[in-house]
């Protein structure tokens, strides 16, 4: 009880204490201050302005040494909402290519772009899943077309264009697509691709869509493409099942927020031959195919009311497109560079734990502790990726990950010397390297769970970095050990 109120005395001695330093301090400035501008406004007014003057730029100076510290920096993004321009993509591929990026698959589809409209043809693509008889209408629109056709589907396997030349010869390229939904890999890639540089889609089905034509519809529509939706193989249903259906199939594009009108959906037959059951006259039963003649004469229609309008919004929305798909190729190859240049980063600021490791003082010697290897890793690996943390964020991810660096370096040492078991020969080499494996393995768990932070948001958020870190390590400390053991043993072997 004697020491409680002890305690509770010289608590409010203190309180008393800063009470009085504090009232003190506050006299003291304001007295200065009052002389101070008394003694301004006696002088000459210059003085009294400079002074002020002074006084501002330092407090200005203060905020932003301040706001550089604290506040976070918000670094432009290199996309943009708006559609991209000529010269927007031509400046992101100087970027990208100045900084070391691939960008000859961006490039090719600008030249590509510029090669079609050179050749000032119209583009459509007829594109949908197999065996909706995409090839079938190219058939019957031009006749001397050499189109394969199967009647087990997904005959298309390549890029074919066929030219034509409407009522009005306007000249044409039909393009054939590989079908969608088929089970060879990287053909619908190659058919989605080609219907977004086209001018027009022909989407072709014949029923109601899938979910798996939805998405490809819906897809197209993100690229602001031109569809015309085209039901094949009509005759199989009634008038009144073909009205259903057709209103159905519109309904469907305006679910998914796209505009389309009336006369760009259109129900068509292909035509081909078809197997039917023929009696004989002596009584007996047989198969023949016969020809059914093409009914696509709406299709031609809505071609020709399309291109009869004014052609220059097609090719400005095709070229839109175009942009667009070299700007993900784009992101995909800064993706891929940021990968490659993070390994590097990695595993440099790993080699420098593992030979600072081996050259401390004693084994207890603390590496992240010491910041610098760790700064400069996180610094640079955020640069990067496009962010500009603060130096708080970066020390406190630093902090964050040291706090869960005592609580894994049992498993990494005991990971680290049985990873230098399967070097034979070491003896008792491997005692004096297991510490420095331990620190090499965690400084590449640290900077491959920052890479995952900001491959997802974008930017140095301490806690799920550090989270990434901790839940990551196993996996991490497992995938790396042979690899850095060998480092190591090259560090010591000189």
């Amino acid at each position: 009880m004697k020491l409680d109120r002890f305690i509770r005395v010289a608590i409010a001695v203190v309180i008393a204490l800063v009470f009085i330093v504090a009232a003190g301090a506050l006299l003291f400035i304001t007295e200065s201050a009052l002389n101070v501008w008394d003694r301004l406004r006696a002088g000459p007014p210059a003085i009294l302005y400079a002074y002020i003057a002074v006084m501002v730029l330092l407090a200005l100076a203060a905020v932003w040494l301040v706001w550089r510290l604290v506040v976070k920096k918000k670094v432009a993004s290199a996309k943009t909402a708006k559609p991209l321009s000529k010269s927007d993509i031509k400046e992101r591929l100087q970027q990208a290519e100045a900084a070391g990026v691939d960008v000859s698959d961006a490039q090719s589809e600008l030249q590509d772009l510029a090669a079609r409209q050179a050749a000032g043809a119209v583009h459509l693509c007829f594109f949908g899943e197999i065996s909706a008889g995409k090839s079938s209408l190219i058939k019957a629109l031009v006749p001397e077309a050499d189109v394969v056709i199967d009647v087990v589907g997904g005959s298309t396997d390549d890029i074919r264009h066929f030219r034509w030349r409407n009522d009005t010869g306007t000249e044409i390229l039909l393009t054939d697509v590989p079908g969608t939904g088929g089970h060879e890999d990287g053909l619908d890639e190659i058919a989605t691709e080609e219907a977004k540089r086209s001018h027009v889609v022909l989407f072709v089905c014949d029923s109601d869509l899938t979910r798996a034509e939805l998405g490809a519809i819906k897809l197209l529509l993100a690229f602001d493409k031109p569809i015309v939706l085209v039901l094949n193989k009509s005759d199989r249903y009634s008038a009144d099942e073909q009205a259903a259906l057709m209103q159905k199939l519109l309904q469907r594009i305006e679910d998914l927020g796209g505009e389309i009108q009336r006369d760009q959906v259109v129900a068509v037959s292909a035509g081909g031959d078809r197997e039917v059951i023929e009696r004989r006259s002596d009584g007996s039963e047989g198969t023949v195919r016969r020809k059914r003649a093409a009914d696509i004469g709406v299709l031609v229609v809505a071609i020709n009311r399309l291109l009869g309008d004014d052609t220059k919004s097609l090719d400005a929305q095709r070229e839109r497109a175009v942009f667009q798909i070299a700007a993900e190729k784009l992101e995909l190859a800064e993706g891929e560079y940021r990968l490659q240049r993070s390994e590097q980063i990695i595993r440099s600021a790993t080699r420098r734990a593992v030979v600072g490791a081996m050259a401390a003082v004693s084994p207890g010697t603390d590496i992240l502790v010491q910041g610098y290897i760790g700064t400069m890793m996180t610094q640079e690996l955020c640069k990067i990726y496009g962010a500009a943390p603060r130096d708080l964020d970066v020390e406190e991810f630093l902090s964050m990950g040291q706090s869960r660096v005592g609580r894994a370096l049992p498993l990494s040492m005991a990971v680290a010397g049985n990873g230098l078991k399967a070097f034979p020969g070491l003896g008792t080499v491997v005692g004096g390297l297991a510490h420095a494996v331990a620190y090499g393995l965690i400084f590449d768990a640290l900077g491959r769970s920052l890479v995952l932070t900001l491959a997802r948001h974008g930017e140095l958020v301490p806690e799920t970095a550090a989270k990434e870190f901790e839940e990551g390590i196993s996996e991490h400390l497992e995938a790396g050990v042979r690899r850095i053991a060998k480092m190591a043993l090259d560090e010591k072997t000189g």
